[in-house]
């Protein structure tokens, strides 16, 4: 058995790839889209009684790009 990914352009082609399913030529598997960063912060909030709020995140990420950019200025 062979497997492919299709990007689908045209509408019309997905009524043909549901003709080929329903004549059991072919069978239509769905995959769920992995987010990684999701991912790694369910699992980094799982195991902590206090996870940071997306304003608590936002201002951390803002204070060191804030910190990169004073540096970056001052080494040219």
């Amino acid at each position: 058995m062979e497997s492919l990914i299709i990007e689908i352009i045209n509408p019309k082609a997905k009524s043909l790839i549901k003709s080929l399913a329903d004549m059991n030529l072919i069978r239509i598997k769905k995959e769920e889209v992995r987010c990684e960063l999701k991912e790694l912060l369910d699992s980094l909030r799982k195991y902590s009684d206090e996870a940071p709020s997306l304003d608590e995140i936002t201002k951390e990420v803002e204070s060191v790009r804030k910190a990169l950019y004073e540096k970056q200025k001052s080494n040219p």
